[in-house]
């Protein structure tokens, strides 16, 4: 075949404009397309030759060869695989998906032209070659084919392409890369092993790099005539598990997530059925400096085929668990055509939901049979668990089963199970104190009749703890109840005769309470007698419904509004300080600071600690 020119699709130019310019937004992304291209060729012919084993000419092993020239500022990418003849080629290179161009820019019309993350799969990951090159060359020759039957096809990425035969006297492709001014960086052979590193690393096939060696004499390095292997050309995670030592997975986690420990545990499963892929994933045993940052994310990666696409693959795992290392291999996920933003689908949705399911499995095993590592993982990560409360609903049940917790009965590890088994005969709710430190909820004044009967309350004291317990109202059908909001009532718990005891009090107490009411008419909603206390003259708490004082504290120190509202004064009416109130000469400043002293009991701060001050001194000077 004689030099002939062919056309491009009308609407491939621009195609090509947008692939050169916009889709791409790392430029050594086109390393990655051509070398999986090439990977895809190679296996192709494998596929070919289980019914024509002579396809493999003389040349039965595959593999991948990256090559430079500096001084002619060319850069190859070589396969011995399935090549092309030269039908294949016009039809393979000169247009864009075949038949689905015209597809291509309909789905690019008007603003969506800005937006290359809608676009589809359509086959272009060939000319990302054009984001570094002004011109390609592609010489191929199909398996099967006689020698004189290559090809060569060449263009500038503009209109134009040219087509002519050659002989070549091995199959497969090579493409070569004219690259442009400023471009450099391509023609080092350690730019080169790490974009490879990156991307190919576990394709199975090997690729292959001259050896460069360091010349003392030039003191600079030079390109030698020995290829050697720069891939691993092995992707741990396709073998069998039964092949793979502990060690193995120790190391292959160590090398992903750049930890020094070996993982807490790990789960590898290949997961065959509409969707297929390969999860390998891992716990860390200790928490990364940037947990708290949900968007600093790279736990994940995501290969396809073997072949790299990213490793913040948030898509596939909810970011509550943004703390799990590992790989997910999938042979047919919908990519986009940049291959960096994946599609919304249902095959993304079936693997995040199995792999989020996955992990919880690892960590009810951890937490059932292997309590001491789930009390480290608990102490790094369970508050950032915390955070899936509320956002995976459909998984809310298990993980409330993986929630730990202080309580007034043990420092740490108390599960919402062991709480229940523990509930006294007669108790209906859980009950639970927020506050921002575990001593300032242990010495809570409200906790004094709790502690009194021996009922058991749990601690919370994560910043988180509020906010999940926004989303979480039960378990297994005990409603969770703070002890800090409305009025106590223990039920059965609290006999007929204290009943009657309290109501007595109180009405006893009416005139000092109406005159508490008068005087902290500013700052309390209400006063009244209560039986939570037993030691403490006063305490603070909201109505049911309220936002808790501790709430309004992390909201203010997070810059937020937090809701205004009084809260309610709650008095022990057999205390001696309260009993002091009557017939005080000093009434109003002993309210006073009773309230001060009640919103200290519970972590909060004084709008006016000095007027506190001054009237404590008068109080002991008086």
């Amino acid at each position: 075949m004689d030099k002939k020119t062919h056309s491009f699709q009308a609407e491939v130019k621009q195609v090509l404009h947008l692939v050169t310019h916009s889709l791409y937004s790392n430029k050594e992304i086109f390393l990655r397309e051509l070398v999986s291209n090439a990977s895809d060729a190679c296996d192709k012919l494998r596929f070919e030759a289980l019914d024509n084993a002579a396809l493999f000419e003389d040349a039965p092993n595959l593999e991948v060869r990256v090559s430079f020239d500096a001084e002619a500022r060319t850069l190859t990418i070589r396969d011995n695989g399935i090549g092309m003849s030269a039908d294949e080629a016009i039809a393979h290179l000169g247009t864009i998906a075949k038949s689905g161009t015209r597809e291509f820019m309909d789905k690019l019309e008007g603003d969506q032209k800005k937006d290359a993350s809608l676009i589809g799969q359509f086959g272009v990951g060939f000319y990302s070659g054009f984001i570094v090159a002004d011109r390609m060359t592609v010489e191929t020759r199909r398996a099967g084919l006689p020698a004189d039957q290559g090809v060569r096809w060449s263009s500038e990425g503009t209109g134009d392409f040219e087509v002519e035969t050659i002989t070549l006297p091995e199959r497969g492709t090579a493409v070569t890369l004219h690259l442009r001014e400023g471009e450099e960086e391509f023609l080092k052979t350690w730019r080169l092993k790490s974009v490879i590193s990156k991307y190919s690393d576990h394709i199975s096939l090997p690729i292959l790099m001259r050896k460069e060696e360091w010349n003392a004499e030039k003191a600079e390095s030079t390109v030698t005539d020995e290829w050697e292997t720069v891939n691993k050309a092995a992707a741990l995670w396709t073998r069998s598990k039964s092949e793979i030592t502990e060690e193995q997975y120790a190391e292959f986690y160590k090398q992903i997530s750049y930890d020094t420990e070996a993982p807490l545990a790990y789960t590898h499963n290949r997961v065959e059925g509409r969707s297929e892929y390969t999860q390998l994933l891992f716990i860390p045993a200790k928490a990364p400096f940037d947990l708290w940052n949900r968007d600093k994310r790279g736990g994940v990666k995501l290969y396809v085929k073997r072949v790299f696409i990213m490793d913040d693959a948030e898509a596939l795992m909810p970011v509550y668990l943004r703390f799990v290392k590992g790989v997910i291999d999938s042979a047919d996920l919908p990519l986009n055509v940049s291959r960096e933003l994946l599609q919304e689908s249902r095959d993304v949705k079936v693997i995040r939901e199995g792999s989020t399911k996955r992990v919880l499995a690892m960590l009810e095993d951890l937490a059932e049979n292997q309590a001491e590592k789930y009390t480290a993982f608990w102490k790094d990560f369970g508050s950032v668990l915390k955070e899936g409360i509320g956002e995976d609903h459909q998984n809310q049940e298990r993980l409330a089963k993986l929630l730990r917790f202080a309580s007034t009965h043990a420092d740490e590890g108390v599960s919402l199970a062991d709480y229940v088994s523990r509930m006294k005969e007669g108790q209906e709710p859980i009950y639970y104190i927020t506050a921002d430190t575990l001593a300032a909820a242990k010495n809570s004044p409200q906790l004094e009749i709790f502690r009194k009967k021996g009922i058991e309350v749990l601690l919370l004291t994560d910043r988180v703890d509020e906010w999940m317990l926004s989303h979480l109202f039960e378990f297994d059908g005990k409603q969770l109840q703070s002890v800090a909001k409305g009025a106590v009532d223990l039920g059965s718990l609290q006999d007929d005769e204290e009943k009657k005891k309290a109501e007595e009090v109180a009405t006893a107490f009416k005139p000092v309470l109406d005159r508490l009411k008068e005087s902290l008419k500013a700052r309390a909603k209400d006063v009244r007698v209560t039986t939570r206390l037993v030691d403490s003259p006063a305490c603070i708490v909201v109505e049911e419904g309220d936002v808790s004082g501790h709430l309004a504290r992390l909201l203010k120190q997070a810059g937020q509004q937090a809701p205004t509202g009084l809260p309610t004064l709650e008095v022990n009416a057999d205390h001696a300080l309260v009993k002091k109130l009557d017939g005080s000469a000093h009434f109003d400043d002993l309210a006073q600071v009773l309230f001060d002293q009640a919103v200290l009991a519970e972590g909060g701060h004084l709008e006016d600690p000095a007027a506190y001050v001054r009237r404590i001194n008068a109080l002991l000077v008086g």
